[in-house]
């Protein structure tokens, strides 16, 4: 059993920064993609920010060159940083991460359990 643990969120006036954080703990063989989301009040869950094993990384084109995802594999750790925030970015954020039980299993998707990011003056 794994287990994901998000903080960071809060109240931040427009343009401020915030900085997410996503920690794994439990048993697991290895992790995989790493990923960030969020969902608007009235909106579906859409991508924000991939980061894989290689630290290949993909944003969603709404926070290109403001937010930055990054991993600490030696933790278990992934991490947002968020600058310039829009009020548009207001919503609660999702970690998810690909685990691997073992050599032989498939990949499963595991999520946290969300953070409130509220931008507003």
């Amino acid at each position: 059993q794994v287990q994901l643990v998000e903080s960071g969120g809060g109240l931040v006036q427009p343009g401020g920064s915030l900085r997410l954080s996503c920690a794994a703990s439990g048993s697991f063989f290895s992790i995989s993609k790493m990923g960030w989301y969020r969902q608007a009040p009235g909106k579906e869950r859409e991508l924000v920010a991939l980061i894989t094993t290689g630290d290949i990384t993909n944003y969603a084109d709404s926070v290109k060159g403001r937010f930055t995802i990054s991993r600490d594999n030696a933790k278990n750790t992934m991490y947002l940083q968020m600058n310039s925030l829009k009020a548009e970015d207001t919503a609660v954020y999702y970690c998810k991460i690909e685990f691997r039980f073992s050599i032989l299993t498939p990949l499963r998707d595991y999520w946290g359990q969300g953070t409130q990011v509220t931008v507003s003056s």
